[in-house]
């Protein structure tokens, strides 16, 4: 299955480019992940989320299957997003598309046409942090699927004097 990212903002710091591109690359063998990356618009609030909901919806197939990473969406867990990405492969979808709106969210018109709205957390963060959060919970969904150790792992620092 193909997961494409369609993200509003600005090209990421390299630090976060990499550890991105790191989870990105992992899940190759499960999923075809991609990013695009559509401009932000520095305009009043009302018509830079009209401009961008547009340029979103340009991106999109008839046939998309479209969750929204949005703060006031639906908080699962990683192994109930496992479960979703599970069931979408089983049902043979041929894409994923998951948007990141601007910094003032999608219009009305975008948000309820998608299939699903989701929130990563109650909090706010920075637009690279939800890049890097969303890659790296698409790769713990996978690896709980494939019943590895990964979302379970822990790491035990030692620490001398």
């Amino acid at each position: 299955m193909k997961i494409t990212v369609l993200c509003i903002g600005r090209r990421s710091q390299e630090d976060y480019i990499s550890a991105v591109q790191t989870y990105t690359d992992r899940l190759q063998g499960s999923y075809k992940l991609s990013w695009v990356l559509l401009a932000s618009c520095a305009l009043e609030p009302t018509k830079a989320k009209q401009i961008e909901s547009d340029a979103i919806r340009a991106k999109l197939k008839p046939n998309d299957t479209t969750w929204l990473l949005d703060e006031r969406g639906q908080q699962i867990s990683s192994p109930e997003l496992s479960s979703k990405l599970q069931t979408l492969k089983n049902t043979g979808i041929s894409r994923l598309v998951i948007i990141i709106g601007g910094a003032y969210g999608v219009d009305d018109s975008l948000r309820n046409s998608v299939t699903w709205q989701w929130s990563l957390s109650k909090l706010v963060f920075p637009h690279q942090m939800v890049r890097l959060i969303l890659a790296e919970q698409l790769y713990r969904a996978d690896q709980i699927d494939r019943g590895s150790a990964y979302h379970h792992a822990l790491v035990y620092l030692s620490v001398t004097d």
